[in-house]
């Protein structure tokens, strides 16, 4: 069994059909057994969206959680032990949202596909 967990980015750029996907990301993605979204992916979109900062996901927001679904994606926990755990990273980065994905990644015990590096160090990150 394989088993990967999506930055909040790499999710929505597999809802948008993103470019910026590489190729090594999606294989990586659909050679996995089990697909994770972290609970705070909603959250993070759904901010963002608010504030005007991504418009391109603005139609996916009613349906975010059947298009989960519909992509055979599942829902990671998010539990007391990830939410401490991400305070406790010893980690500089204070980004509330990559912390507890961080977090997800630790706790699953699962790499964490990602094109940001500043994971890198903190979790197994996967590009």
């Amino acid at each position: 069994m394989t088993a990967l967990l999506l930055d909040t980015h790499v999710w929505a750029w597999s809802l948008t059909g993103d470019s910026r996907l590489t190729a090594s990301a999606i294989s990586q993605i659909e050679q996995a057994t089990i697909v994770y979204i972290s609970p705070i992916s909603f959250f993070e979109i759904g901010q963002k969206v608010r504030l005007g900062k991504w418009d391109a996901m603005k139609p996916f927001m009613p349906r975010l959680a059947d298009l989960l679904q519909e992509q055979g994606g599942s829902a990671a926990t998010l539990t007391p032990e990830i939410c401490a755990g991400a305070a406790m990273l010893d980690w500089d980065h204070r980004d509330p949202f990559d912390r507890l994905i961080a977090a997800s990644a630790l706790q699953l015990g699962v790499p964490l596909v990602s094109a940001d590096a500043a994971f890198d160090g903190v979790v197994r990150r996967v590009w």
